[in-house]
């Protein structure tokens, strides 16, 4: 015999007429006709040089040689299921999320691993940047954007940004006596009308211009350490007030009018990203409840 395998597609036909029994029933699984499939098993008989199926006047079995090559031929067409099926179920690489700083490292970071344990094996990639995306050049499958409208078509609404003032005990315990003077005001150049903002809606007078870091993260950071107080979204530091490493200086949770938006490119969103929104928004909610 030749070292050959042979053609594919009257292997198919063998194995669909040995399962169903049914030359006929073959036929129309493989959207063909019947003459088609005896055909192809002639022909896979021919290239054996063995007999496969005995026929009859109205139905078709295996000789010994064909049972035994229909279970073979089973078993490897089983493999070849199971490759493909899991091919199709093995994640499209990594979900590459863009999204600011601050956002990133304090909010969303630190939920990913509940992400991770409802989709094992999809692993996701997060970059910073403030620059707008741009799908057809950015290698990214989505981008968190702020702005007080939508930054792109399509674009869905996640959070309000919403602002307080904040700092370590020991200076949010004087602040609440004494007031903002004296006090050192932290901020950021991605966000530097914050604290005119806030005092404006809380009817406070700012005691001087606040010292700007590069990112919100970074002031943060610098007010943990007791450097002054910091104007940030109260969800970026809901894990320090609970642990008391910061407390709020004095009342008053103020709305931008900004809010943190999700953009996605257009069309259809590969699954992977369709899994992350959905978890996202369930995550946001969760929030909004109460829930932390």
């Amino acid at each position: 015999m030749r070292d050959t395998l042979p053609p594919l597609a009257s292997l198919h036909a063998f194995v669909l007429v040995a399962e169903t029994g049914s030359l006929t029933t073959a036929a129309d699984r493989l959207n063909v006709t019947q003459p088609a499939i005896s055909k192809r098993i002639r022909a896979l008989e021919a290239h054996l040089g063995t007999g496969l199926v005995h026929r009859g006047a109205n139905s078709v079995s295996l000789t010994e040689a064909g049972r035994d090559y229909a279970a073979a031929l089973g078993e490897a067409f089983a493999a070849i299921r199971g490759a493909t099926s899991a091919i199709g179920a093995r994640p499209e690489g990594p979900l590459r999320i863009r999204a600011y700083t601050t956002w990133a490292l304090r909010w969303l970071i630190p939920r990913l691993p509940r992400f991770r344990a409802r989709h094992p094996g999809q692993e996701v990639e997060v970059t910073t940047s403030i620059a707008p995306v741009d799908f057809a050049r950015d290698p990214v499958d989505a981008a968190i954007r702020s702005a007080d409208h939508p930054p792109a078509p399509g674009a869905e609404r996640l959070q309000v940004v919403d602002v307080a003032p904040y700092a370590a005990p020991p200076l949010a315990r004087a602040a609440r006596r004494l007031g903002l003077s004296g006090l050192t005001l932290l901020g950021s150049r991605v966000r530097p009308g914050d604290w005119e903002v806030w005092a404006s809606a809380t009817g406070h007078r700012l005691p001087g211009v606040p010292l700007l870091f590069e990112s919100t993260s970074l002031a943060v950071q610098a007010a943990l350490e007791g450097l002054g107080a910091v104007i940030v979204s109260p969800m970026l530091v809901a894990e320090d007030v609970r642990r008391r490493r910061l407390l709020p200086i004095a009342p008053g949770v103020v709305d931008t009018v900004d809010s943190y938006w999700l953009v996605m490119p257009p069309g259809r969103p590969r699954p992977a990203l369709q899994a992350f929104r959905a978890w996202l928004l369930e995550e946001i909610a969760h929030d909004l409840s109460g829930g932390g």
